[in-house]
């Protein structure tokens, strides 16, 4: 039987540096790119498809086991619900990244504001262990198996928080490698938390019109938000532009803005159009909405105004009800 890496799920070989799994030697549980991201943050980007996704979910659909699907509470996806026409096991939905938001918003307005088919709902936060324990109270309660799969987005947490489930819930030592970077898990990666349990990570499904798919790594830190979020408000009654680095300006006439983005990212405020040469430019109606920059953060508008969104080329801008 293939020995498989534990960081990645990828099986190990020893014949090609260059490929996939390289080891130096089949002993080790851990291949070369997983060993240098873990200790030395050296990514090495690896081109995946959701075919091989759509595969994975076939294989599951022809199981009765649990599905955790599991969202980023900042970056929820515009296709979410396209899933449930596709995931045929019974879904427990775990909203990931609270510790983002305010203490001051209930978690029902957040887990009411998801309203797929699931059967049941819990919102956490793998940073600060928070509501872990009943998360594993309701995989308990409503797996069929030993086996839960665990699927989502890339960068949805799903690594993270199945880390943070080994560290409080299993003798294990081991860790799933883990990174900023889309297609770090690369195949199916099976966790024994208990004798009861048995965490199945999946590779993280690819978002096209994301953001993290056009930036470099040093761009990815900045994006991605590491502390709660301090929501800044701009009353607008007359045209001005606020830019977001050099990766997104908009163009407001007459609403109130409040952007939800990563607090090291600056807002610049001006009164004439900038130069923006290398961005693409979109026109989007905004009532009372939120507007999403997906994989960047979103915008809360309050009254109605249309918006000249520039940012980088295909990167998908929409429209959405307010979340907070």
């Amino acid at each position: 039987m293939s020995k498989k890496c534990l960081g990645c799920g990828v099986v190990l070989q020893a014949k090609d540096k260059k490929g996939l799994g390289y080891v130096e030697d089949l002993s080790i549980d851990l291949c070369e790119r997983c060993f240098r991201v873990k200790h030395y943050g050296d990514y090495t980007p690896v081109v995946k498809s959701n075919d091989e996704f759509m595969t994975i979910l076939q294989k599951i659909n022809n199981t009765h086991d649990l599905v955790l699907l599991v969202v980023d509470l900042f970056n929820i996806p515009k296709d979410l619900y396209v899933l449930n026409d596709y995931i045929l096991n019974d879904q427990l939905l775990v909203i990931t990244k609270r510790d983002l938001f305010s203490n001051d918003i209930y978690d029902k307005k957040f887990k009411d504001y998801f309203t797929g088919k699931y059967i049941d709902k819990m919102i956490v936060s793998s940073k600060n262990n928070y509501h872990l324990d009943e998360l594993l109270a309701a995989i308990k309660r409503y797996k069929t198996s030993k086996n839960v799969y665990v699927i989502g987005y890339t960068n949805a947490g799903k690594s993270t928080l199945i880390n943070k489930m080994i560290y409080n819930y299993s003798t294990s030592a081991y860790e799933i490698t883990t990174s900023i970077l889309p297609s770090t898990t690369l195949d199916l990666i099976n966790v024994k938390l208990d004798d009861e349990v048995t965490l199945i990570d999946t590779p993280g499904l690819l978002d096209a019109g994301d953001i993290s798919n056009f930036l470099s790594p040093k761009q990815l830190k900045m994006i991605l938000p590491t502390k709660p979020l301090r929501p800044i408000t701009y009353q607008v009654k007359l045209t001005q532009y606020f830019m977001i680095e050099d990766l997104l300006v908009v163009e407001a006439n007459h609403a109130d803005l409040t952007f939800f983005i990563a607090n090291n990212l600056s807002i610049k405020r001006v009164y004439k159009k900038p130069v923006i040469e290398h961005l693409a430019e979109q026109s989007i109606y905004a009532r009372n909405v939120d507007v999403v920059i997906s994989g960047l953060g979103f915008i809360k508008i309050t009254g109605e105004d249309t918006l000249n969104i520039y940012t980088l080329d295909n990167v998908l801008i929409y429209t959405r009800e307010h979340l907070i």
